[in-house]
């Protein structure tokens, strides 16, 4: 994908501060959020099983349900243990052809998970093993590693708490 270069990257980063200044208010004035949180994401894959494998037996995520799709019949809807309450869920629909990944308007670009620095490096040990390529820590980014899924979903491990980024609290608390 072509970055901005020139006028038109200094334009994109005039625009970004420009909007930065208008809408985020200092945490200590921020009101609270209307929700509680992500109850859980939901992904579509073309192999129930091989996703399974996938975020179970190579990423440590236990599956916690598989159940049929209460809104389209023989369709799978299943989910995974990502810590702190969250679910991660997947949809399968036999039957239909799906595209390849791309990352476009719409899709996930990648999901972004919390890990401490002890299972940053054992997710990179696994993945290791299991010969899965991976992207990082050596982009100058020490504490992040990008995969994509056997369904081209990104997925980052982010050896960083909830709430921070790069170091900088977010959120109050």
């Amino acid at each position: 994908m072509p970055q901005p270069e020139g006028a038109e990257l200094d334009a994109v980063r005039a625009r970004r501060a420009e909007l930065k200044d208008k809408y985020l208010t200092p945490i200590a004035e921020r009101p609270a959020s209307t929700v509680r949180g992500v109850h859980h994401a939901a992904l579509i894959c073309r192999d129930v099983e091989e996703t399974i494998r996938f975020y179970q037996d190579v990423l440590g995520f236990p599956l916690v349900e598989l159940v049929e799709n209460r809104d389209y019949a023989g369709s799978s809807h299943f989910f995974f243990d990502i810590g702190n309450r969250n679910l991660l869920g997947f949809f399968d629909f036999p039957g239909h052809d799906h595209p390849d990944f791309s990352e476009t308007i719409g899709a996930v670009q990648h999901i972004a998970l919390s890990t401490t620095d002890e299972e940053f490096a054992a997710a990179r040990a696994r993945l290791d093993e299991a010969g899965i390529a991976y992207i990082g820590p050596d982009r100058g980014i020490h504490n992040s590693l990008y995969i994509r899924d056997p369904n081209g979903v990104g997925i980052e491990f982010y050896a960083e708490q909830l709430g921070i980024f790069e170091g900088e609290p977010l959120l109050e608390g």
